[in-house]
């Protein structure tokens, strides 16, 4: 046998030892490339395949949701295997998404159920009022029962002068008699100079409310009549005593307040004073305590008409009125003379000045039938005696002596 062409070799006729060494590594070199290469292929067909259907879902999301945002996530770039539908995989649970209400749709709202305790709390509020308005209809309704309108024009009528007096008096009358129970008497106390309408005040009001409470229920006291002398104190504290406390208790049972007027309180003895101050300290029972007491008295004149005479003339915006700076003094100077003050609300009266004397002489010369002529009253008011303050002239004994002066006509 000749020798081989190597070709011949290289194609299969080769040695035994070729085939064992050479062309064995080499099969199994080729073998594993081509195996990297089915691998690669089939990685690249599972890559495009996989962005197929990436692009798909997200191209059906999008035209199924248009306006929600677009999520990226990366779960199927990861899971070949689960996501090729030739292979079988586990079934994966869904994702709940969010409940999205259409914009072009109304949501359900809840309805509200109304409670039972704002009607329960509007029926108090109508309760409250109407038991708040039937009070103030209550008041007014007591006011009524002693006209105080009617007094406030009998004292603008006939008492000329004081005219801050008379409104501080009607205002004092109108809140005490607003009401029926009270923790306190009413206790005013009229100061002043002679003629200046004290008395003539105290009259005009038992007038009044004898008309409109009844005569029993109505007691003016004059200190010289009911107790002329020293020998009377003990008869007359014992009396005083015994006649309020009936006048009081017959008041309770008719629903009614008296009116107790007492003059001349400057000639009143101390034994007097300390039984009145007794009676209307807010230590005794309820029927004591519903009562109206007026003192009338002249203490201290010398000094109020100092007072007058001295701040006349002096006119300042703003300042209080002469009665309103008098008040304080005279506190303390009747607290001096008795604590029975202490219990009262003093009603200071101003001097008169000629044309309120004039106006007196009109007033008495029509009660008396004479026409009062200008020139007449004129004359009688110069007979008068006065001081003179600047251009003011005050009376030195007020109306005192107009009736007098009429009388001799």
């Amino acid at each position: 046998m000749g020798e081989q062409d190597p070709s011949d070799r290289l194609s299969g006729d080769q040695p035994k030892e070729v085939k064992e060494n050479g062309t064995g590594s080499f099969s199994q070199f080729s073998s594993n490339v081509r195996a990297m290469v089915r691998i690669r292929q089939k990685y690249l067909a599972m890559k495009k395949r996989r962005l197929e259907m990436a692009t798909l879902s997200s191209q059906s999301f999008s035209s199924s949701r248009s306006t929600s945002p677009k999520v990226f996530t990366f779960e199927n770039l990861y899971d070949p295997i689960t996501s090729n539908p030739a292979f079988p995989s586990k079934k994966r649970k869904k994702r709940k998404g969010r409940v999205l209400y259409p914009s072009s749709s109304l949501r359900a709202v809840p309805t509200k159920e109304r409670s039972r305790a704002k009607n329960c709390l509007y029926l108090l509020f109508i309760i409250v009022f109407l038991q708040i308005y039937n009070a103030i209809e209550n008041l007014d309704d007591h006011v009524l029962k002693y006209d105080l309108e009617g007094l406030e024009k009998t004292l603008k009528r006939e008492v000329f002068g004081q005219q801050e007096v008379t409104e501080r008096l009607l205002g004092h009358l109108h809140d005490y008699l607003s009401t029926y129970v009270h923790n306190k008497p009413l206790v005013l106390s009229l100061h002043g100079p002679t003629g200046v309408g004290k008395s003539h005040v105290g009259r005009l009001l038992a007038q009044h409310f004898r008309s409109v409470v009844g005569d029993e229920l109505v007691m003016q006291y004059f200190v010289l009549h009911h107790c002329p002398t020293d020998d009377d104190i003990p008869k007359c504290t014992k009396s005083l005593d015994s006649h309020i406390s009936e006048m009081v208790t017959q008041a309770e049972e008719a629903e009614k307040i008296p009116v107790f007027i007492f003059d001349e309180v400057e000639h009143m003895p101390r034994e007097l004073l300390d039984t009145l101050r007794d009676l209307i300290r807010p230590q005794n029972n309820n029927e004591y305590l519903n009562a109206i007491y007026i003192l009338i008295s002249n203490l201290g004149q010398e000094d109020i008409t100092k007072f007058v005479l001295h701040n006349s003339s002096v006119a300042v915006s703003g300042r209080p009125s002469l009665s309103q700076e008098l008040t304080p003094w005279l506190h303390s100077y009747l607290q001096r003379h008795h604590m029975l003050f202490l219990e009262a609300e003093l009603l200071p009266f101003m001097l008169l000045e000629k044309s309120h004397v004039m106006d007196c002489f009109i007033d008495e010369m029509s009660r008396e039938g004479f026409y009062p002529e200008r020139s007449h009253v004129e004359r009688l008011a110069e007979e008068l005696s006065y001081y003179i303050v600047g251009e003011q002239e005050f009376s030195h004994t007020g109306c005192r002596q107009v009736v007098a002066k009429v009388n001799l006509l």
